[in-house]
């Protein structure tokens, strides 16, 4: 990991510091992960979270899922989430309806809405995965 400025423990109270700071991150820095409610190597890198990063308002993941690799049907309260593929091809249900998605095909996924991802393709699926705000909790009356 390539930090332009301080150590990763600077970043603990990015969102309140006085100083904010710019990170530049390598993918090939960071580890695969299988998440909960992902199945068959379905894998994620963590890119830009508030946890790493300091950032306030994105999680930016990479996913690269393996054929018949998926996540489970789920939907968010209050995230919004826009799946852009780069790579292979897979079925989208969103709310029901299975939409076949392939390279430069961007999808926005609005709060509530329910969906799954699977790669059903012979190759690879890769997609960049943006989610605003990074964590699904309620926002709490000041």
């Amino acid at each position: 990991m390539t930090f332009v400025s301080p150590e990763p423990n600077a970043f603990a109270d990015a969102g309140t510091a006085e100083k904010k700071y710019a990170v530049t991150r390598n993918l090939g820095e960071l580890l695969w992960i299988e998440y909960p409610g992902h199945f068959n190597h379905a894998l994620s890198k963590a890119i830009v979270t508030p946890e790493v990063t300091g950032s306030r308002f994105f999680d930016h993941r990479i996913s690269t899922y393996a054929p018949g690799a998926y996540v489970e049907s789920h939907s968010h309260k209050v995230q919004e989430q826009i799946y852009h593929v780069l790579a292979g091809e897979g079925i989208l249900v969103v709310d029901g309806e299975r939409r076949l998605v392939r390279a430069n095909d961007v999808t926005f996924i609005p709060p509530g809405v329910v969906h799954e991802f699977h790669c059903t393709g012979t190759e690879r699926l890769t997609f960049l995965v943006i989610t605003s705000p990074p964590t699904d909790d309620e926002p709490q009356p000041r």
